[in-house]
């Protein structure tokens, strides 16, 4: 039966909303109890493991959803998948974990720290998030979630209290990636069905889980390199520490511009399948209408408020943040299309070489600005580096889909959302000026909601048939459960 993309899409938005509720929770305080030498050391020893996390990974996940969604209502063949997956995984996690420990025999500092996150790398076994978004059942992970989260809270605040803390930090987290993989599993035994044992063939399709194994290399370039580097040249754990809580703001935001992609897949991959190639096509305009919808005003919002937001959100020391973060705004726009353009479409339709090749060139801008800019811009050049190489990987891919999707039409989509978000913009900006306002809760919460109640009176003044339609469902949806 087919999910509805509108149930899916506010079940998914949930999920994004409590994974950014987390650290928006939770920063404030760690920041302030860990420092940003403290978040420094997590964030350059967590760039490290991801490298072995990603080897751990090798693409399997993106394949397996995709296999999944393309044989959804047949459970034989999806179980097949499931049973081949979980063996590559059981293979690749080991190969990781012994890649890391010849790794940590040359580590000379934070060693204890290195081995706490080796935690993460079997995380990866026990993640099946791949098996219920190929089934679009995104309900069951936003439960398991939800717990988990609320279980991370409470412990952090428990648990971390000094500086000294760290190491217990780190280890927290690490167990709940372990606990949010397994939660998920109790929900299986009625999806999965018994397969014959000459049926499992661990290295069916290998060659294209390796195609979309390179792309997540070329992804970490960009991603974790950079955090990489900005510690190996300045050798100043607190520019990590900048970097990290700039960036992990911005993609708090991000995980709402983004969040309508993860229920998109499945759906492309199943109509592609069944090749309703014009549906295709509606349903990846109307993604990039979402980015335009979503991303625009918080760019602009995220400006306007930012400077009035990092002294009491972060807690002194942290005055950097602001500038990383409005630096880091251009990945709302950048990510949030070439996400469109990549993960939504060039992977579900099979075109995964074009999508490596995209961000393979992305990388390669990224990694010589990093080497370039970070020497003397320090973790700015980093982040100047990041928003470019993003911004190069969706203008390469357009031009990869122009057959099918024209940049010119997908810029004129952009409108009425960016007047609206410059009216915003300049509204905010007028009344933090005029009004002479501090950097407080409360100046940032007056100005937060003059920007909500600017944009979102704009667009029913200006009747966006977008934003309407999908006001009017979402009421009807709550209605309908009141």
């Amino acid at each position: 039966m087919r999910k509805s993309i509108l149930k899916n899409y506010v079940y998914n938005l949930a999920y994004q909303i409590i994974t950014l509720l987390t650290p928006f929770i939770t920063t404030p305080y760690l920041s302030r109890t860990l420092g940003p030498e403290g978040i420094g050391i997590y964030s350059y020893t967590t760039s490290i493991v991801s490298y072995f996390i990603i080897l751990a990974s090798m693409g399997v996940s993106d394949y397996a959803q995709r296999e999944i969604a393309y044989h959804q209502g047949n459970r034989y063949l999806q179980s097949r998948t499931f049973f081949e997956v979980i063996g590559i995984r059981n293979l690749l996690v080991f190969i990781s974990f012994f890649c890391y420990y010849l790794f940590l025999t040359q580590v000379e500092s934070n060693h204890t720290i290195y081995w706490i996150q080796s935690i993460n790398i079997l995380a990866v076994l026990f993640d099946i998030t791949w098996f219920f978004q190929g089934l679009e059942e995104f309900g069951k992970i936003v439960f398991r979630n939800l717990i988990v989260r609320i279980i991370n809270i409470g412990a952090i605040f428990i648990f971390i209290h000094t500086p000294s803390d760290l190491n217990k930090y780190v280890f927290l987290l690490a167990v709940m990636n372990i606990l949010s993989g397994l939660s998920i599993w109790v929900y299986l035994p009625q999806y999965i069905v018994r397969v014959q044992w000459s049926d499992i063939y661990f290295f069916r399709n290998f060659f294209i889980i390796i195609q979309m194994f390179l792309p997540q290399i070329a992804i970490q370039v960009y991603t974790v390199l950079d955090k990489t580097m900005i510690g190996v040249i300045t050798d100043l754990p607190a520019e990590n520490g900048y970097y990290e809580q700039a960036e992990k703001f911005v993609k708090m935001m991000l995980m709402i511009v983004t969040s309508l992609g993860t229920v998109m897949v499945p759906r492309i991959a199943s109509l592609y399948a069944h090749r309703q190639m014009d549906d295709i096509k509606r349903y990846i305009m109307r993604s990039y209408q979402f980015v335009w919808l979503m991303g625009l005003p918080m760019m602009f919002g995220l400006i306007g408020v930012i400077d009035t937001f990092v002294p009491w959100f972060f807690g002194p020391g942290y005055d950097k943040v602001g500038i990383l973060v409005k630096i880091f705004t251009g990945l709302l726009l950048a990510i949030g299309i070439n996400n469109v353009t990549g993960v939504q479409y060039l992977i579900p339709v099979n075109k995964q070489n074009t999508f490596t090749l995209t961000v393979i060139i992305g990388a390669a801008v990224n990694f010589f600005l990093n080497l370039l800019l970070i020497p003397s811009l320090m973790s700015v050049g980093a982040a100047i580096a990041s928003v470019t190489a993003e911004s190069v990987i969706a203008i390469v891919q357009f031009y990869f889909v122009k057959k099918y999707f024209s940049l010119l039409d997908v810029l004129l989509l952009s409108k009425p959302y960016l007047l609206a978000s410059t009216t915003m913009f300049l509204s905010i900006t007028g009344v933090k000026y005029l009004a002479r306002m501090e950097a407080s809760i409360l100046s940032s919460f007056i100005l937060i909601v003059i920007g909500i109640v600017v944009y979102s009176g704009l667009m029913f003044v200006l009747r966006d048939e977008f934003f309407m339609e999908t006001f009017n469902k979402l009421i009807r949806k709550v209605r309908s459960k009141i």
